[in-house]
């Protein structure tokens, strides 16, 4: 498979093998891998009933967002991260489980970021994302509704430049770029990247405010009816549908990979199984994205269903 070729997907952040140096790569792997066994501590135990299905959705939200590409100036595309929203809906722990699960998803089934990076790509667009997101969004409670959507709206931003110049330290300290060169690449075009990631936060959050309130990870008894998980499936299901009219112009990561020059030194996954977000039987088609897209939320919806039941809290009476 041709390197390039590795990168025309919903990229952005997501890091192909060979853009980092093994001893990189493992540094984030084990910092990811502290973070998620903080976060499976955290919630174990904690989990409603209730909230279990709100976790499934937006994993399979997310991961339908992330297939939309969004245009951007310079002939260059960005999509949802997600890492904020979920955070502020779930709460930081759990948030970061869903991420973990969507990202991991994009790398094993859909060849969407490199295997030994894999720390790295869930460390830049789950873990410190949420963190971000969820620690700006609580400073802002008890404020009123218009600045707390604006704190919102930063934190989003802030949580996409910041993941962007992480990835750029990382390219540096592999030897793939030098700093002064890839910091303000990155810098030039997550920033703008990080509108579109706030814009479309702050709208879920404005609807979520309107319609159920009493979701948001703030509150200590979270409920979840079947209308609220048919509505966010439905929403789901309808990114999935326009996703074969994303943009098609080059991510953030790879618009610079190209810019800067190494976009050679990405390296195919050793295995494909839905590659590029198509079914391989099918072809690139539209019909072959969204059963792809479908496929993906599926997956990661139901993993994450399976995590949060497995780790939820058991009811009163029940034995140890």
């Amino acid at each position: 498979m041709n390197p390039i070729h590795l990168l025309l997907t919903p990229q952005q952040l997501h890091i192909p093998d060979g853009f980092l140096s093994v001893g990189v790569s493992l540094i984030f792997w084990a910092l990811t891998i502290i973070f998620v066994g903080l976060a499976i501590r955290n919630t174990r135990g904690e989990l409603g009933e209730r909230q279990i299905p709100l976790m499934g959705v937006m994993a399979a939200f997310i991961f339908a967002a992330q297939m939309i590409n969004f245009p951007v100036a310079g002939g260059t595309s960005g999509h949802l991260l997600g890492g904020a929203l979920a955070a502020i809906v779930l709460g930081p722990w759990a948030g970061i489980l869903v991420m973990t699960t969507v990202v991991a998803v994009q790398g094993l089934v859909f060849q969407d970021g490199g295997l030994l990076v894999m720390g790295a790509n869930i460390f830049n667009m789950g873990i410190l994302t949420a963190l971000i997101g969820y620690g700006l969004y609580r400073a802002s409670v008890g404020r009123s509704r218009g600045v707390q959507l604006a704190i919102v709206g930063a934190a989003s931003w802030l949580s996409v430049v910041a993941g962007a110049l992480l990835v750029a330290f990382q390219l540096w300290l592999s030897g793939t770029s030098a700093l002064r060169i890839v910091f303000p690449a990155m810098l030039g075009v997550h920033m703008l990247i990080g509108l579109g990631e706030a814009l479309i936060t702050v709208a879920a959050l404005a609807f979520i405010f309107r319609t159920r309130p009493d979701l948001l990870s703030t509150n200590a008894q979270k409920r979840s009816g079947l209308g609220w998980i048919l509505v966010g499936a439905l929403i789901a299901l309808a990114v999935i549908i326009i996703s074969p009219f994303a943009s098609a112009n080059p991510d953030g990561l790879e618009r610079v990979a190209i810019d800067m020059g190494f976009i050679q030194a990405g390296q195919a996954a050793p295995y494909e199984i839905i590659p590029d977000y198509t079914i391989p039987f099918l072809g690139e088609s539209g019909f072959s994205t969204i059963l792809a897209g479908l496929i993906g939320a599926l997956i990661v919806g139901g993993l994450i269903y399976a995590i949060s039941r497995f780790l939820r809290r058991k009811p009163a009476g029940a034995e140890s």
